[in-house]
């Protein structure tokens, strides 16, 4: 006999289901303790699973597990900075940072662990990892420069070095950001980092043509109202007094 009140029949997982809730149980236990303080007793634990049926998806024991839970990590990270390449460029940066903040917020600290290393489960697989959402990144924003200008991506050594540092001081802010118990709150945090980026850009163009001439391109999408607009006019009080260095 059967009721309304019958609990729903149990539905077996398949392989990639049981395995995705398997790495989104360790991803959240690796997210907010550092790798070396969770067992696989604990994702078991989390995910109402057995140990034995851990180790059946992942016979590589913990170091698989974290593996495979930071390349879903690297993953999410990575799609942070796609971004369709329509609109001024600090409008579209400003979107990727608020989806690269939000992930930095709700995975503190494994998002520390992640970055400054020294993890006991750290190798050279994972160190790859990192480096690639890193370079994807750069990658990302290299693309949207490129079709700002009508070209095909690359960018000269300057730029991309900038583009590069750039993300370097994303991932520092962020370190600090956590460190200093995330303040400042993240859309102020975000607005810097989007004039850093602006800032860096037009200092490289300075001594790089290229660059000179992905700036002006970039510069000309902006808006009179928008946050390239907004920065020229925080920086010229600052200077005002300084024109006995024009």
């Amino acid at each position: 006999m059967s009721s309304s009140g019958t609990a729903p029949a149990y539905r077996r997982l398949s392989v990639h289901e049981r395995r995705n809730q398997l790495l989104k149980h360790a991803l959240g236990l690796f997210a907010h303790r550092p790798p070396e303080e969770v067992s696989l007793d604990d994702v078991a634990a989390s995910a109402g699973v057995s140990r034995p049926l851990v180790y059946r998806y992942f016979p590589g024991g913990k170091q698989q597990l974290y593996e495979a839970a930071l390349r879903s990590a690297a993953d999410q990270l990575e799609q942070c900075f796609a971004e369709p390449p329509a609109g001024p460029l600090t409008t579209r940066l400003a979107r990727a940072l608020d989806r690269y903040l939000a992930f930095v917020d709700e995975h503190d600290a494994g998002f520390m662990a992640l970055l400054q290393g020294g993890s006991v489960v750290e190798t050279s697989r994972t160190s790859a990892m990192v480096d690639e959402v890193r370079r994807d990144a750069a990658e990302q924003i290299l693309a949207h420069l490129a079709a700002d200008q009508g070209g095909q991506g690359g960018g000269s050594p300057r730029l991309r070095m900038a583009v590069r540092t750039w993300i370097s001081a994303v991932e520092a802010a962020s370190l600090i950001w956590l460190d200093e118990g995330k303040q400042p709150p993240l859309p102020e945090l975000r607005d810097w980092l989007v004039d850093h980026f602006v800032a860096v850009l037009t200092a490289t163009a300075a001594g790089d043509p290229e660059t000179a001439a992905v700036t002006r391109r970039a510069l000309a999408l902006e808006e009179s109202d928008g946050a390239v607009a907004d920065l020229v006019r925080r920086v010229l009080p600052v200077v005002s007094d300084s024109g006995h260095l024009l």
